[in-house]
């Protein structure tokens, strides 16, 4: 089960998502619903056949981005946090061969679609929670421990809107 959190970006994200899967593209997939359904037999009716399919989906992730928006809490960058990785950090990273990493941590919604973004629940994020600019953080991987260095820690203070 992911971490009940996330940034208020993605909060708003979340928000945005919903509103145009229930404002626009529903009523927009309900109207070719109701056009091929005129056209008389439904059973060899292609288009009424998709765009069913397609409300059920429209449907399905309406009533997850809800549940989900009632579950998640948005937690906002707090001045405490400053030096040290917590939810929301721009973190650097370079391990022994010089290879360097710059991600975000975020909440389990919020990575899809992103390179840039980790989980608060993998095994990188829970490693670097509450180390320090130059701290060593050992990572279990599947292929067996990894050792990195953080290089810099920032945070995004715009976001308290």
């Amino acid at each position: 089960m992911p971490t009940n959190i996330t940034t208020r970006a993605g909060h708003n994200a979340l928000k945005a998502e919903l509103d145009h899967l229930w404002r626009t593209y529903r009523p927009e997939i309900t109207q070719k619903v109701a056009w091929a359904a005129s056209l008389g037999d439904r059973s060899e009716n292609a288009d009424y056949q998709y765009n069913k399919k397609l409300l059920r989906e429209i449907d399905r992730r309406v009533r997850y981005l809800r549940k989900r928006l009632e579950d998640v809490r948005v937690v906002d960058y707090s001045p405490e946090q400053e030096g040290k990785v917590f939810f929301g950090a721009w973190v650097d990273i370079e391990n022994q061969e010089g290879l360097g990493k710059r991600f975000r941590i975020v909440g389990y919604d919020e990575i899809y679609g992103r390179n840039d973004y980790i989980s608060i629940d993998s095994p990188m994020a829970r490693a670097l929670l509450k180390k320090q600019e130059g701290d060593e953080v050992v990572v279990q991987t599947p292929t067996g421990e990894a050792l990195w260095y953080i290089e810099s820690i920032s945070y995004e203070k715009t976001e308290s809107t």
